[in-house]
């Protein structure tokens, strides 16, 4: 017991010991030797770990981006201003998840609990969309009530946001050569991005825009109430009744949670299912995500809720579903499809052990790792066994989705739409891909951010640089799906194009969705 408490110590000596280190040392500029080091490690590291690099790029393209680079090189730079030059060459690799994260300042959890305590930044005060590369609010949460949905923001602590989105959309990319991916996710992600490039603000000045009118705010960090003013409740004195009626609907609550996915970040369920009209003709299913939660148990209730209705049309709403598990999208493709099917074609990796560098330890406590490193053993083995080889010497790791599946007894049987746009990607995309290629949808937005022929996912490690320590995270697994189409590197197109405008969002109109109950009445 003893060991197990002073390793514990160790760990944590160790952890905190680094986090100072890269604190203090987070703006030094850097030898030209040794980022031309980082520049041969990650190059290495692809090689080795990913299964398809050159699905976008060919070699030679690549070797000449990766060899350019290194003559640019010629004094000291830090580590951020390395991330601005090296990470263009890293997403004309053209891999969406594929994504570059630079050195940040690190903090222990006294200071974030600390720093909560201070209040919401600045940033994550609004939300925001692109709309004609313009950076639209399109949620204010801030004090200022002043600032609509639909303001445009001209300027942040001086610098014209044009040049500084321009800069941003660098730093990413989709799967192959689409736009729409891109246009979403970097209005999405603006305050990510800003962060990485000046760290976290208490204040900033906004310049913003609205119908010509041109006016300067500073948002500062919006402070906790810590009076317990606002969140003083009167205390009633409940009955042994009333107690256990609290306790059954707080019970209730926590199974609703974990069945429809509740992420506690965002407040939002992840599976939501509702029916239009009051005949309940038309059944929508919102998908803003395929993680967390019990995914087979709300898939089964939902079907026989629907077969239950009599639902003649269903709706699968994967706009800005960034995807998640396989498993799970297999799982709703046996609801879906119309006969026995077979998921995906043969998952692809570069070896017998590429698996291994997955993070197996990511995301857990220290005690938890110690009881993973006495586990290893085992999952390594199960991992290896799992891989095999073609005849043709390519390497695939086995999985049940390249197999034939019989659909479920409640499948539903009816019409189906699938709601789609540039934040529909990977998971999300796998399964848009088998419905568009058996014809079983009819797709309606804009085209997914994810490519249609798959993706290179799965197991995604994070690999450090070793001086700069910018982290680049890496696919190991090509994952592809049945159906797949000659158009490389685009992503689903709809079959009904409907792009939201902007005026759209500020009235809270579902352009898409309306034209779907239309249709529906059409066809009636």
């Amino acid at each position: 017991m003893n060991k197990f408490f002073f390793a514990i110590l160790a760990l944590v000596a160790v952890s905190c010991s680094s986090m100072k280190n890269q604190n203090k040392h987070l703006n030094d500029d850097i030898s030209v030797t040794k980022l031309k080091a980082d520049v041969d490690f990650i190059q290495t590291k692809f090689v080795e770990m990913h299964p398809d690099l050159y699905w976008y790029i060919s070699k030679k393209d690549l070797d000449f981006k990766f060899d350019s680079i290194k003559t640019t090189l010629v004094k000291p730079i830090s580590s951020y201003e390395f991330y601005e030059k090296i990470t263009p060459v890293i997403v004309s690799i053209r891999q969406g998840h594929m994504t570059v994260q630079p050195q940040v300042k690190l903090f222990t959890k006294k200071e974030g609990l600390l720093l909560a305590k201070k209040g919401v930044g600045p940033l994550s005060q609004f939300e925001f969309e692109c709309f004609n590369d313009k950076l639209i609010v399109t949620k204010n949460k801030s004090y200022n009530k002043s600032i609509v949905i639909g303001t445009e923001i001209k300027a942040i602590n001086g610098e014209n946001v044009t040049s500084i989105l321009n800069r941003y959309k660098k730093l990413f990319t989709s799967d192959g050569f689409n736009t729409t991916f891109k246009t979403n996710r970097v209005g999405r992600n603006f305050g990510l991005f800003y962060t990485y490039e000046h760290g976290i603000k208490d204040s900033l000045k906004y310049d913003f825009v609205k119908n010509d009118s041109l006016k300067s705010v500073t948002i500062l960090r919006k402070v906790v109430d810590t009076t317990g003013k606002n969140s003083k409740k009167k205390i009633l004195r409940l009955s042994h009744i009333e107690k256990r009626k609290k306790k059954v609907l707080a019970k209730l609550l926590e199974k609703r949670k974990n069945i429809y996915g509740y992420n506690s970040a965002l407040k939002i369920y992840n599976r939501n299912l509702k029916f239009i009209d009051k005949d309940s003709a038309v059944a929508v299913i919102k998908l803003n995500g395929f993680q967390i939660g019990d995914y087979e148990t709300f898939y089964k209730e939902s079907f026989e809720k629907i077969k239950k209705y009599n639902t003649k049309t269903l709706v699968i709403d994967l706009r800005n579903n960034g995807g998640g598990r396989l498993s799970e999208i297999a799982e709703l493709y046996s609801y879906l499809a119309t006969s026995s099917f077979t998921f995906s074609g043969k998952t692809i990796v570069t070896s017998k052990t590429s698996l291994f560098q997955a993070d197996y330890f990511k995301g857990v406590s220290l005690p938890n790792k110690l009881i993973r490193l006495v586990g290893f053993p085992f999952y390594a083995g199960f991992i290896y066994f799992s891989i095999h080889q073609s005849a043709d010497g390519t390497f695939y790791y086995a999985s049940p989705d390249d197999k034939v599946q019989k659909v479920k007894p409640n499948a539903f049987g009816g019409k189906i739409y699938v709601l789609i746009n540039g934040g529909s990607f990977s998971a999300s995309c796998i399964l848009s891909s088998n419905l568009k290629g058996s014809s079983r949808a009819t797709f309606v937005g804009e085209e997914t951010g994810g490519a249609y022929n798959g993706c290179v996912a799965g197991r995604m490690p994070q690999v450090k640089l070793p001086n700069s320590k910018i982290k680049v995270r890496v696919g190991l697994m090509k994952i592809v799906p049945y159906f797949t189409t000659k158009n490389e590197g685009r992503g689903i197109f709809p079959d009904k194009e409907i792009i939201p405008s902007l005026q759209d969002r500020i009235s809270g109109n579902n352009p898409e969705m309306n034209w779907i109950l239309q249709d529906c009445k059409s066809v009636k």
